[in-house]
Order: C-alpha cells, then sequence, then structure tokens
C-alpha cells in the first residue's frame, strides 16, 4: 500500500498529473453536479501552476500542486493528530511554501505531505507517526482503473440503476484517450449536458472531441 512509509508506487510528477487530470474527468462524468464531485481538477488555477482536490465531504481532503519544479501532495485525515507542520515539511523546497503554509492548506490542516522534484524523486519530512491517514488518501493512486471502477461503483452507483462502470472505460480515460460521446457514455449513460461537460474538461485541461 502506498503511504508517506512507503512511497515507492507513487508514480513521478508528470504521470501524477495525468492520473489526477483522468480521475477529475472520471468524476465530471460520474456526478455532473460539481459539489457533489470527490476529485476535481484545475489547469488554470495560477501562472505555471496545476491543482488537484480529493474532498470527501466528511473532512477529509487531499491537495496536490503542479509546478514544473515537481509537485507537492497535502493530506488532511480528518480526526486523526496534525503532527508539527515544520517536521513533516522539513527539506521542502522553497517553490512549494507559499502553497503548503498558506491557504487554502493552511486552514484544511496537514497530517501529511510529499513532494516531488526532478533530482531527488518522492521525499517527505522525518516521520513519528505511521497513523496520518496517507495510506487510505494515496491509495487511488496506485495507477490501477480496477481501483477507481470498484469505488465509483459504490460511491456513486450504489441504489441507483446505472449499470456498473467497465474497466476497460476507466483505463482508456486513464491512457489519456481523448473524450468522445460513445467514451462518455459508456461511464455514465445519464449524461446530456455536454456544453457543461465541455466547460468541465476545458478547466481540467483533457482532450475531447464530441463532433
Amino acid at each position: 500500500m502506498i503511504s508517506t512509509q512507503n512511497h515507492a508506487g507513487l508514480p513521478d510528477s508528470s504521470a501524477l498529473q495525468r492520473l489526477c487530470k483522468a480521475l477529475a474527468v472520471l468524476d465530471a462524468l460520474n456526478s455532473p453536479e460539481p459539489e457533489y464531485r470527490y476529485y476535481s481538477y484545475d489547469a488554470t488555477w495560477d501562472a505555471g501552476e496545476e491543482f488537484f482536490e480529493m474532498n470527501d465531504g466528511e473532512g477529509d481532503q487531499m491537495l496536490v500542486l503542479f509546478r514544473p519544479e515537481g509537485c507537492v501532495i497535502n493530506g488532511y485525515a480528518d480526526g486523526l493528530e496534525q503532527p508539527e507542520k515544520s517536521r513533516i515539511t522539513r527539506g521542502l523546497p522553497a517553490v512549494f511554501d507559499e502553497f503548503v503554509f498558506g491557504e487554502p492548506v493552511n486552514s484544511i490542516g496537514t497530517t501529511f505531505c510529499l513532494w516531488y522534484t526532478l533530482r531527488y524523486g518522492w521525499q517527505t519530512g522525518p516521520l513519528d507517526n505511521e497513523d496520518d491517514g496517507s495510506e487510505d488518501l494515496l491509495d487511488i493512486f496506485d495507477g490501477n482503473p480496477d481501483t477507481y471502477a470498484e469505488w465509483a461503483n459504490e460511491y456513486y452507483l450504489d441504489e441507483t440503476e446505472r449499470e456498473p462502470i467497465e474497466t476497460e472505460a476507466v483505463a482508456s480515460i486513464y491512457r489519456h484517450e481523448p473524450l468522445t460521446k460513445p467514451l462518455v457514455l459508456a461511464i455514465n449513460s445519464e449524461i446530456n449536458d455536454w456544453a457543461a461537460l465541455e466547460v468541465d474538461l476545458q478547466v481540467i485541461g483533457y482532450p475531447y472531441d464530441f463532433s
């Protein structure tokens, strides 16, 4: 399992960025109403920066900032004691300081933090507590389409009449194949607001062709 104690399974920054976009696209398809989405992505967060968020609506949140230098993951697991932030971020590159110590991260909280640079790969500061919530929150980054399909079938389709999401459809989006109407409908046959979906895909920065 991926965690701060064992982050060898995390993809590099570029691959993680593609995965985060794919997760946001899948959630945009499964939940046309943005307020109910678990994963979201903003490719225009700031100049030279892109932003991914996981929010379960019950207190757990994970924020990822992507920059040319790499990326940083801030995780907060509700109910867990927050460690000393300056300690678990020891060695954090200065380009990530404003994000990690500013808003919205500061108000959300931090139970774990990891960062990636081309030179050093994945790093974290000294870890005093294995129970930081990272194992649960980072699980989705294993790159396995089954992981998302199994989760989404329970999270979005429970008590609905929609057909289960097929792993191959998820895998197509994980591969960043351009989104087409047949692929959209393979995920969610009830999609009908194509204009709104186009706006979502433009914000995420994901290729599509609805012609």
